[in-house]
């Protein structure tokens, strides 16, 4: 049976001009590989390279007995200059401020789950009954919403968030530091969120002293 030439490759044939003198055909298409995988990142999308002012990384250097003040000073200055990302590569300091920033968001929440459930119970709750489970959500709600307000709502550390999307991180230089873990802060508008938790709490104190004055009243 005769042979059926192939044409699903290229031939050596078909790159003359293309090839530098003395370059080979094997080198020619590891070439070709190695800037197509520099063009694409993670799931084939294009990479984009971040400007220098978007990004501050707080490095692991023991310069002597104040490093650590030094790394929180660093810290300082970066969250006040509002960088888009912030790599903290000490790790305890790093942990500290993923922690605090997890404490803050749990205030958050809670504030606002806890006042919706204040202002939606009594829709589910016979009359004789709801107050039990109202005024305690409401006065949780304003507890939580005012120890934010003065704890974190004025520390610039609470409009960011700690990043774990994979290919954002993939363009961030990580591949530079020693630390294998380093936390990544990423920087997002709170603005939405105070106003959101706030909103509900100040309705969750005004319902809840209505009632109170409903129940004590004379």
């Amino acid at each position: 049976m005769p042979r059926v030439p192939r044409t699903d490759y290229i031939s050596q044939d078909s790159l003359q001009g293309v090839t530098t003198p003395g370059e080979t055909f094997a080198s020619l298409v590891s070439k070709m590989a190695t800037w197509g995988r520099r063009r694409a990142g993670p799931g084939g999308r294009e990479r984009v390279a971040l400007s220098s002012g978007e990004c501050y990384i707080v490095q692991e250097i023991y310069t002597g007995e104040n490093t650590q003040d030094q790394f929180e000073y660093e810290l300082e200055q970066a969250l006040e200059a509002q960088y888009k990302y912030i790599i903290i590569e000490p790790t305890r300091i790093g942990d500290e401020t993923a922690r605090w920033i997890t404490v803050g968001n749990c205030l958050h929440k809670t504030a606002v789950l806890s006042g919706t459930a204040c202002l939606f119970t009594p829709l589910a709750l016979p009359p004789e009954y709801f107050h039990y489970v109202c005024l305690p959500a409401g006065m949780l709600s304003l507890a939580c919403s005012a120890l934010y307000g003065i704890s974190w709502q004025f520390d610039p550390c609470c409009k960011y968030q700690v990043e774990y999307d994979a290919y954002k991180l993939s363009r961030l230089p990580l591949h530079t530091l020693t630390s294998s873990s380093p936390v990544v802060l990423v920087r997002k508008d709170d603005v939405h969120r105070k106003r959101l938790h706030n909103t509900i709490a100040l309705a969750a104190l005004a319902y809840c002293a209505k009632k109170i004055y409903e129940l004590y009243a004379v």
